[in-house]
């Protein structure tokens, strides 16, 4: 219950040390689901579906508030005020994609500094020139691996929490082979970053090894047609994966669905044959605390009560 005798709808409570329930998650022996979200409403989803934690996607965002694939187009301040928003809307720890960090070591200082105070409980930073390039397409290219070890001193150095956490990733497998992401990984590691994360190994083989030959907190990323094997969150515990991500799932499945409708649409003039696949009206807004709205306005906006 807040100050003003009601309890707040989500999307104004306070969140209670995300970081700190995050920092707990990893400590802990569990595999960690994070699917990914590009907007409120796909964060809803996956909090309500009872997922521990979200992963905001760098490919979705830019797709969603730009209409342009990930290409690197989309600004810093676009994507802080946009995953500001998302935090806002889910009570569950928030993972970042901050692509390269934009720019150089004084950029990442601002960078982490604001995705912290946007309530982001971890916070991904690449090893590719900008502008990147999504990790399972054509044309990356690196920084050296002395200049991402410089970005990953600045972003642990800029954290004020330090159940805030930091994640490495290079993508280095792409052009210059499994042995140098691992090799890569490895220095990342040793710079006291918290999270290692090998863009698209190829095969199980691959998978298994990065794990294997670079000990410590590592994400898989499975990516539906990209260049790694989509296995199942018990392989990939097995593995010793600590956290898995679904960046986009989400958003593939929309585009689908939605295609399929408006064709629905279009052919019938009616969308009652897809009636039973959507939430109705009722059930979209309930998603989204309407009745905690609704009692937060009517306290402010009613009459006193014997005025």
């Amino acid at each position: 219950m807040s100050q003003i005798g009601i309890e707040l709808p989500l999307g104004l409570r306070p969140k209670a040390d995300r970081n700190g329930r995050f920092a707990a998650m990893l400590a802990g022996g569990e595999t960690i689901v994070a699917p990914g979200a590009f907007d409120c409403i796909s964060a809803r989803l996956v909090e309500s579906a009872g997922f521990p934690a979200v992963y905001v996607t760098g490919s979705g965002v830019s797709m969603s508030i730009l209409g342009a694939p990930d290409v690197g187009v989309v600004s810093f301040k676009e994507v802080v005020e946009h995953i500001g928003r998302i935090a806002d809307t889910v009570s569950i720890p928030v993972i970042a994609d901050a692509d390269t960090g934009y720019g150089g070591a004084v950029n990442i200082f601002r960078t982490v500094r604001e995705f912290e105070r946007a309530g982001v409980s971890a916070i991904q930073i690449e090893d590719q020139q900008w502008p990147k390039r999504c990790g399972h397409e054509p044309g990356r290219r690196l920084v050296s691996a002395a200049d991402m070890e410089s970005r990953l001193r600045a972003a642990l150095a800029a954290r004020q929490d330090p159940d805030f956490k930091i994640i490495a990733r290079t993508d280095a497998r792409a052009n210059e082979g499994i042995d140098a992401a691992i090799d890569r990984i490895k220095r990342y590691r040793d710079t006291g970053v918290d999270i290692l994360f090998v863009e698209s190994p190829e095969s199980e083989a691959e998978l298994e090894r990065v794990v294997r030959e670079a000990p410590g907190v590592h994400l898989a990323n499975m990516v539906e047609g990209g260049r790694t094997p989509v296995l199942n969150v018990e392989a990939l515990s097995r593995f010793g994966f600590r956290i898995v991500i679904f960046p986009n799932s989400l958003t593939r499945l929309f585009a689908r669905m939605g295609g399929e409708l408006l064709g629905e649409l279009g052919r019938t003039g009616t969308t009652a044959g897809y009636r039973d696949r959507m939430l109705d009206h009722r059930q979209l807004w309930d998603l989204f605390d309407n009745s905690g709205w609704v009692a937060l306005a009517d306290r402010f906006e009613s009459p006193a009560p014997n005025a």
